[in-house]
């Protein structure tokens, strides 16, 4: 008895409303997990090659699938007015073989790399900064190993007095064919020209300076325009002065990464700055002005009577600038720190002594509230709750 053929759609893994898009892509990832050659040797994997290439077969063609739709495996067997037979001609396996043998050789997707222009590489660079630069930008100055036009040749990378010729290998067009055996016959596919690179143009006398590539290195200094807010670990974008475009294209960018140094009052989040600043605890009790540090310089501000440490004081508009609107600034957070004094003079301890019984009385409450409790209760339990006492009094 005759193997039963699973359905084509379940083979491909596809919905019945699937699109020619997404059948292509199931088929190209199945092809690829099976084909023969990633598989020598294997004759499951063979298997469900053929099988996936047969379902591929029928529903990329409009008219197979459609006799499919109606008459199932029938349609291709001879029965229920179907075609007679199924077999693979007329299908288009091309694009998806070149991308199966590109990866086995090792051309992959570069092999019908275009020869028109393309936009040279990115360089990239980093530069130093203080933590006031990144506030409100600044103009630095960087060294860039970069590749100008050989004016010994012009940039044509031919010795003086010759030119590049027409590449006989692609005929000028930067790409060859070249053909594949496979399972279902030859199989033509497309990749970039390996003798002139994609150009179209062969030097055989090559200018002595840049030896052949149209470009001497060189070292050269720029300004640049570190923007204000930027942050440590980001970009700035210096157009056109990057790598030669390729076959006339535009050059690259230079990408200048912005290394912010650490600042010993200063922390910033975002657009916004926090500090710590020390306030007397006569300032704090009292009220009265502190002078705080900020990037635009030392501000005054009246602390109210009764703060306590770690109270957080917000300055607006004293943080960093937005780098879409230099206008638009962020805040500047302070927590006060009360000071304890820790050297006092005898006059001072005296006077404070004194405030301290004015205003509860706190140096001696510990005492106050033992002897209460010694009163209160019966002399065994006292002592043993004032030898109790003792230990903790170190």
């Amino acid at each position: 008895m005759a193997e039963q053929k699973r359905d084509y759609y379940e083979v491909l893994g596809v919905d019945k409303s699937a699109d020619d898009a997404a059948i292509k892509k199931a088929y190209r990832v199945l092809a690829k997990k099976y084909h023969p050659d990633m598989n020598p040797g294997d004759a499951e994997a063979e298997k469900k090659f053929k099988e996936a290439s047969e379902a591929y077969a029928v529903l990329s063609d409009p008219d197979k699938r459609r006799q499919y739709d109606q008459f199932g495996h029938a349609a291709f067997e001879g029965g229920a007015g179907g075609a007679g037979g199924f077999d693979f001609s007329g299908t288009d396996f091309g694009d998806i073989f070149g991308d199966i043998f590109g990866d086995l050789f090792g051309g992959g997707r570069s092999r019908s790399r275009s020869n028109g222009p393309m936009k040279g590489a990115n360089l990239r660079t980093s530069v130093r900064i203080t933590f006031e630069e990144a506030v409100f930008g600044c103009k630095k100055e960087i060294e860039l190993n970069v590749k100008e036009t050989c004016k010994t040749c012009n940039g044509s990378g031919a010795k003086p007095g010759t030119s590049p010729e027409t590449c006989p290998k692609c005929g000028g067009k930067g790409q060859v064919m070249f053909t594949q055996q496979s399972l279902f016959g030859t199989v033509r596919n497309v990749q970039t020209c390996p003798d002139c690179q994609g150009s179209g143009k062969i030097i055989k006398e090559k200018c002595a300076d840049c030896r052949g590539t149209g470009y001497i290195a060189m070292k050269k200094r720029y300004s640049v325009d570190i923007p204000a807010g930027i942050d440590n670990g980001q970009s700035t974008r210096m157009p056109g002065l990057g790598e030669p475009g390729i076959n006339g294209g535009p050059r690259g960018d230079v990408l200048i990464e912005v290394i912010v140094g650490r600042h010993p009052i200063f922390q910033r989040q975002d657009f916004d700055i926090y500090s710590t600043v020390p306030v007397s605890f006569a300032v704090a009790a009292l009220g009265g002005e502190v002078m705080i540090d900020t990037v635009d310089g030392k501000v005054i501000y009246d602390v109210k009577a009764g703060t306590q440490t770690d109270t957080r004081i917000r300055l607006r508009g004293k943080g960093v600038p937005s780098w879409r609107n230099k206008d638009v600034r962020g805040d500047h957070y302070v927590t006060l720190v009360v000071q304890v004094p820790d050297k006092l003079k005898p006059e001072a301890k005296e006077l404070l002594r004194q405030f301290d019984e004015i205003t509860g009385d706190s140096l001696n409450a510990a005492k106050t509230a033992t002897e209460q409790e010694q009163h209160g209760g019966d002399g065994k339990d006292n002592a043993a709750e004032g030898k109790k006492k003792k230990r903790w009094k170190l």
